[in-house]
């Protein structure tokens, strides 16, 4: 068992266009409707391959009904908090060169009670689970160490703990010793300050993070794989060639197979991302998507340069 915890949920409507030109009006071919949220994401991936989930989450509105009633559905348990508010609606635009625009609502405004309940939730929820999994941003008002007040609440109970985070409640987890930290290439240069070119950057980059208390460090790099640092080692693990269709949600694709392959190799949580990478939207790989043959893990060469995405191409020739 693993549990998920998703301060800020949402529901995801994702929309495949041919261009998307701003101040037109632009007809969609295709469109789905997926639950949404980093940490539900993860429970989606998790479960669509055999592996139980529980899904820990504030609901309010009508949507947050709707939310979790396409969880049950899929086969998650929710362990549900009310809330007053109701939750957020996210918009993906997608176009043929996988090219993703995203519009994501801030999310409702939590009270210091409805905090308190999510977290005593997500204790009273740990019974025979491996992982707790504090996953995605904060809603507004949330406090920024929410992520390590709940570390610091499950340890007792000898639940492994995984933290996918960024900006303020990135930095307040580092204290809290994550067992495992999963940061994109962006979040890690913000959170070190080290802009990384080669994957030696991204491991002096990660070390930094384990000096502050991380346990191991698994980073997505985007079309150059993931790297994972732990104790004195790194390994570079990548898949063959694809032509991306979506990347949303391929950093928790990556992050529920690594956890569900018990937290050791990259290699599992690269096969799961690299297929959520050629379905629509925010579709989880299931069994029959996943490639096992085309990934690659090798230690890391530590002068191979990153490949560019289509963001840092723009911004390297800008």
């Amino acid at each position: 068992m693993i549990v998920t915890v998703t301060p800020n949920p949402s529901l995801d409507r994702t929309l495949e266009v041919e261009a998307l030109n701003r101040g037109e009006v632009v007809r969609a071919y295709a469109d789905r409707s997926d639950p949404g949220g980093k940490g539900v994401n993860v429970s989606r991936a998790l479960v669509a391959n055999g592996h139980p989930s529980r899904a820990v989450l504030p609901l309010g509105g009508a949507d947050g009904e709707l939310l979790a009633s396409l969880l049950q559905g899929l086969g998650i348990e929710v362990a549900s908090v009310p809330i007053a508010d109701a939750i957020r609606s996210n918009v993906t635009v997608v176009e043929p060169d996988g090219t993703v625009t995203k519009l994501n609502a801030p999310g409702p405004q939590l009270s210091g009670a409805e905090v308190e309940a999510l977290l005593e939730r997500a204790v009273a929820v740990t019974d025979g689970a491996a992982w707790v999994v504090g996953s995605g941003s904060l809603a507004p008002g949330t406090p920024d160490d929410l992520y390590a007040r709940l570390a610091a609440a499950v340890r007792p109970v000898g639940v492994r703990v995984a933290v996918d985070t960024s900006g303020p409640a990135l930095e307040s987890v580092l204290a809290a010793g994550p067992d495992v930290l999963k940061p994109n290439e962006e979040e890690l240069s913000e959170v070190t300050g080290v802009i990384p070119e080669t994957l030696g950057d991204v491991v002096l980059a990660a070390n930094e993070l384990r000096s502050k208390g991380v346990g191991t460090v698994l980073v997505s790099l985007g079309p150059s794989g993931a790297v994972l640092v732990t104790d004195g080692q790194a390994f570079h693990g990548e898949s063959g060639v694809i032509v991306p269709r979506s990347t949303v949600g391929a950093g928790d694709a990556l992050l529920a197979g690594f956890l569900a392959a018990g937290g050791e190799g990259p290699e599992e949580g690269v096969a799961w991302g690299a297929a959520a990478c050629v379905l629509p939207g925010t579709a989880v790989p299931g069994p029959g998507d996943l490639r096992r043959d085309l990934v690659r893990t090798h230690p890391v060469d530590p002068e191979r340069r990153l490949a560019l995405d289509d963001d840092r191409r723009r911004s390297t020739h800008a």
